[in-house]
């Protein structure tokens, strides 16, 4: 009996060994940045700025390649029902000068649409559809960054029900002032809609201006093995 656990033991670990070394990467990690008509042009650049900072910054670089297995990093952004845009397609992380590309990728960006709602089921099957033919990657994690609830369309529920949300994580980056301390708004309403999956976390802003920080919180908590996907209290801007 004993000898039978043992062999059981070693068949499994050799089968997840070999679907690790299968994997092209550790995660798939994708994007999403609010462009929605309460984004105004300062908060988008304060937005864009602040994720270009993230990225660079020497704790985050770090954590990119903290692993021997790269990171595939992909963003868009999105607005209304229809009006979502790719401002990075999938790139495999997998050295400094690549994750420098990214970023600059980034800062030379300008946002699609300033004139359309916050839709974000739609955005979120958008998403979907992008991880579907992302590199394979040992975990998937979609980041849903915003500064409002969804008011076109169908919410965040449904399109966990409706897309192919079984193995993504979604966390959320909530860009908010008024009611950093309370339980409800848009707070409350990405901790009941919007995390999702494993290990799933909410990061807070108090409003663009901390979007930098936060950025790097989340960044460094989602890439930093084995703390990926990992669950730990929320963090504001008091860190």
């Amino acid at each position: 009996m004993v000898r039978h656990a043992a062999c059981t033991a070693l068949v499994l670990g050799l089968l997840a060994l070999g679907s690790a070394q299968a994997a092209e990467c550790r995660l798939a990690l994708l994007m999403a940045l609010d462009v929605s008509s309460s984004v105004d042009d300062g908060e988008d650049r304060l937005q864009r700025g602040g994720l270009v900072a993230a990225l660079t910054a020497p704790e985050v670089q770090a954590a990119f390649f903290a692993a021997d297995q790269p990171v595939a990093l992909a963003i868009y952004e999105w607005s209304g029902r229809y009006n979502q845009e790719i401002v990075l397609d999938w790139m495999m992380i997998d050295n400094r000068a690549a994750l420098l590309r990214a970023a600059q990728t980034v800062a030379a960006s300008r946002r699609s649409h300033d004139d359309f709602p916050t839709a974000m089921g739609y955005a979120l099957g958008y998403g979907a559809k992008l991880l579907a033919r992302a590199p394979r990657c040992l975990r998937q994690t979609l980041d849903m960054a915003g500064d409002g609830q969804n008011n076109e369309g169908f919410g965040p529920q449904v399109a966990y029900r409706e897309f192919g949300f079984d193995e993504v994580t979604v966390n959320g980056l909530v860009i908010n002032a008024a009611d950093f301390e309370g339980e409800i708004g848009l707070i409350g309403f990405y901790r009941a809609q919007v995390l999702h999956g494993p290990g799933a976390f909410l990061q807070i802003a108090t409003g663009f201006e901390d979007y930098e920080r936060a950025m790097r919180a989340k960044l460094t908590r989602e890439l930093t093995p084995p703390a990926i996907g990992s669950a730990t209290p929320e963090k504001g801007s008091a860190g």
